[in-house]
């Protein structure tokens, strides 16, 4: 249970920058790596990463629809089961007869933590009526917060926040309050300040957009949410703090990875079509979920970076490696479906491994393979 602040999130929010300012200015103004553009540190990282987990639990029951979609904790638990087994299993030579082409070959061993891509909860984090804590957050962080035993993942979670987390508004007097227990969940998981120590510390903390970023080894990981750039619900645009951060912590030309919910598959970049009133890929009215110039910022704000990925979520049933804008992109299938990415990165390439849970003790189908390398 977290225990919650009076709902005064600028406010609160004020008070935060303040404390935290001197230590996040010092932060910032050390020089974060050489000046010679030569990297400082190897790296050898193994990561998961899933998305759309969907968390149904209400207080009776399931949202509405979730068991006819699969929305089930038994189906979370499949996908916990598979992610807890992947580190004894072998890195696939084949998959379907084809040679994977994979760097990587034997033992895939404990991965360093699990990334979520958003879509955490169904609906808000499960709240009904009343600020509360929600039902469905809870059910999440039962399953995908480190622990022991079958029923939730073994590793560290570095959890991100999708459209079903943060578009659902509440009662008219807290019309904020389920973004904000969303957002406290984030911040609690990662901001480490004074007084408090997160189970999984971020090396670079937003507080005012709860994106934040870390480092493995050589490698440099960032956690954006739905998008860098996202001002729904009177959110504050990311783009700023992201740039800050890659100028920090990526300028010598390492590896970064990036982690949001929304893609550059054709049912994240949706719009409106008059014609038929619904939004699909011939519509040329306003987008769905993100649109041509907010990834067009996002791109302005990577260029010049050695971005080598981007991993989101937020299409279910198709799992996706796909190439746009000269960018590398990689979606498993929901988390709900079992779908998992398995990613390891080393100091001269890089493989990913999609797959799906296919039973209840571990079992898994791998189905896409991606190798690259690059020079050291």
């Amino acid at each position: 249970m977290i225990t919650r602040l009076p709902i005064h999130s600028i406010s609160r929010r004020n008070l935060l920058k303040q404390m935290m300012g001197f230590a996040a200015a010092g932060a910032l103004s050390r020089p974060a790596f050489s000046q010679t553009g030569q990297r400082v540190q190897s790296i050898d990282a193994t990561f998961l990463f899933i998305a759309d987990v969907h968390a149904c639990r209400m207080a009776n029951g399931l949202s509405p629809n979730c068991l006819q979609e699969g929305k089930t904790d038994a189906a979370l638990l499949r996908n916990v089961a598979a992610l807890n087994g992947l580190g004894d299993k072998d890195w696939p030579a084949e998959i379907d007869g084809v040679a994977t082409g994979l760097r990587s070959a034997g033992r895939i061993g404990t991965p360093l933590g699990l990334v979520v891509g958003g879509d955490m909860t169904d609906d808000g984090g499960g709240q009904i009526t009343q600020p509360s804590e929600g039902t469905q957050l809870l059910q999440f962080s039962q399953r995908y917060q480190q622990g022991v035993g079958p029923d939730r993942v073994h590793m560290p979670v570095y959890v991100g926040l999708g459209n079903h987390d943060l578009d659902q508004n509440g009662p008219p007097h807290h019309v904020d309050w389920y973004r904000r227990e969303l957002r406290d969940y984030v911040e609690v998981n990662h901001r480490a300040g004074v007084f408090f120590k997160p189970p999984v510390p971020a090396t670079d903390y937003d507080i005012d957009t709860d994106c934040y970023s870390w480092d493995w080894g050589g490698l440099h990981l960032i956690q954006t949410h739905r998008f860098a750039g996202d001002t729904g619900h009177g959110a504050e645009s990311s783009l700023p703090w992201l740039k800050q951060d890659l100028a920090t912590y990526a300028a010598d030309g390492r590896p970064v990875i990036l982690f949001q919910h929304y893609g550059w598959d054709i049912f994240s970049i949706e719009r409106w079509d008059a014609a038929k009133k619904s939004y699909d890929d011939d519509g040329a009215g306003a987008p769905h979920w993100w649109s041509e110039a907010d990834r067009q910022a996002l791109l302005a704000a990577l260029k010049g970076y050695n971005v080598v990925g981007i991993f989101h979520g937020h299409q279910h049933e198709t799992p996706l490696i796909y190439r746009r804008d000269g960018l590398d992109l990689f979606k498993p299938k929901a988390a709900y479906m079992g779908g998992f990415a398995l990613v390891r990165v080393t100091s001269d390439g890089m493989d990913v491994v999609l797959g799906e849970a296919t039973g209840d003790r571990g079992e898994v189908a791998f189905t896409n393979a991606f190798s690259k390398g690059w020079s050291t």
